[in-house]
């Protein structure tokens, strides 16, 4: 058995090392890392092939084969080749990689688009399993894929950050869920903080001021909100944190933020009172609440803060959430679990699993259909201010959930009646009626 990590994130290249340095995957004749660099400009990402904070995670590994240089020039996330061209393939990528005719277990992130969705077809016959990378593994598969493909997918490889609650990725298949300790991710992820010298952050790290870090997430760049919305979040992460009580606010920008937004947030840290700095370094933002003795992690609705609590017991603060949830569109849009989930975190909401699972049917009721019964006992016990904040009041009735509103006069006119909408019936019988009148009006004038 030859085991194939196929890796983007680096989140996601530590739990899988982390996996293996637990002994939860099994043994395997050799394991063969597969890095690729999916940003719309592979430059300007972190390359998980080269980067020298990566260097231990990749020695863990027997042979590391990145994809990008591979399929060059196509970009992995368009690379969709048609299907009859995969045998062929399968045979010159197993020539490439010195597969030979061995049996294999491919490891993907983003089962639902290539380029895993494509290696997973073109590894026709390997067993599969799926990488977490962060909160979206919580929410279930976009899309429903190939009967061939999901009866292949044996577990799902996830950091346990969310204490208490399963991904829902490929739930209603038999994977079977596989969870990382926090304290094993925990000592990867310090070990890719220790793989290089960082004079920044160790300056940071120095000063023994209450410190809190504010993590930046370009949420405008998605379209969630627009840059002057952001702005006023990420003061308000400023307020958030001085009200916690630190002396000093370290803030990590997102790499594609402006400048001027920085400057804005060292004016409002000013007028409370409290300390600034910036920290812009390559770090993940778990390490670098850890190396700085952080009390408080503020953001949006990063995967940093669940991780931070359950690695470090910091206290964790979540902003913007609630206008996140509700911009999301379409609802099934892929951003609605990690909300949702830090939402409820912020919200100390009692049942954690049942708001995900009932979110993960509202998302994908085809695919998750074997949480409807659950998703109607839980929205109805639900205060309606409640349920609503998680699913939108149009969603509700759209699959017939409690706490639906009655639909409107409107409403009732554009429902189907008989397979088809009624003011579509209505017509149709308006344009019968007008070509019996118009035969009538023939035979009676003698034409």
């Amino acid at each position: 058995m030859i085991q194939l990590f196929a890796l983007h994130s680096g989140y996601g290249l530590m739990a899988a090392v982390a996996a293996l340095d637990a002994g939860l995957l099994g043994e395997a004749e050799q394991r063969i890392l597969v890095p690729m660099n999916t940003a719309s400009v592979p430059e300007t990402a972190i390359d998980l092939a080269t980067s020298p904070r990566f260097a231990p995670l990749r020695a863990r590994f027997d042979r590391v084969e990145p994809l990008n240089a591979l399929i060059d020039p196509q970009h992995p996330t368009a690379w969709k080749p048609d299907e009859q061209d995969l045998p062929m393939l399968e045979r010159l990528f197993r020539r490439a990689w010195g597969l030979g005719g061995a049996e294999l277990e491919l490891f993907v992130q983003s089962p639902q688009v290539a380029p895993a969705r494509t290696l997973m077809a073109l590894f026709h016959d390997a067993k599969l399993g799926v990488i977490g990378d962060g909160l979206m593994t919580y929410a279930p598969i976009r899309s429903r894929l190939p009967r061939r493909t999901t009866e292949r997918v044996g577990r799902v490889v996830h950091p346990d950050v969310v204490p208490g609650v399963e991904p829902l990725v490929f739930a209603s298949t038999d994977a079977v869920c596989v969870p990382v300790p926090p304290p094993a991710f925990g000592a990867v992820l310090q070990e890719v903080g220790e793989a290089e010298p960082d004079a920044a952050l160790d300056a940071l790290a120095d000063d023994p001021a209450p410190t809190g870090l504010v993590l930046g997430q370009y949420l405008a760049a998605l379209g969630l909100v627009s840059a002057v919305e952001e702005q006023v979040m990420q003061v308000a992460m400023i307020d958030r944190a001085a009200d916690a009580g630190v002396q000093r606010i370290v803030f990590k920008p997102h790499p594609s933020a402006a400048p001027g937004l920085t400057a804005s947030l060292a004016a409002r840290a000013g007028e409370r009172g409290i300390g600034f700095a910036v920290y812009a370094g390559d770090q993940p933002a778990e390490h670098v609440a850890a190396r700085l003795r952080a009390t408080d992690v503020v953001a949006g609705f990063s995967t940093a803060l669940p991780t931070v609590r359950a690695l470090h017991g910091t206290r964790v603060h979540a902003v913007g959430t609630g206008t996140v949830l509700a911009r999301l569109h379409p609802y099934q849009n892929s951003n609605r679990m990690p909300a949702t989930i830090v939402d409820a975190m912020e919200r100390s909401t009692s049942d954690l699993r049942g708001l995900v699972e009932a979110v993960g049917y509202a998302m994908q009721p085809e695919i998750m259909a074997h949480l409807r019964d659950h998703a109607v006992s839980f929205l109805g016990e639900l205060p309606a201010a409640e349920r609503e904040r998680y699913v939108s009041p149009s969603r509700l009735r759209a699959l017939e959930l409690p706490g639906a509103p009655a639909p409107t006069r409107m409403q009732r006119l554009m429902e189907p009646a008989g397979g088809i909408g009624r003011l579509e019936e209505l017509r149709l019988t308006a344009a019968g009626a007008k070509r019996r009148a118009a035969r009538v009006w023939k035979a009676a004038s003698g034409r």
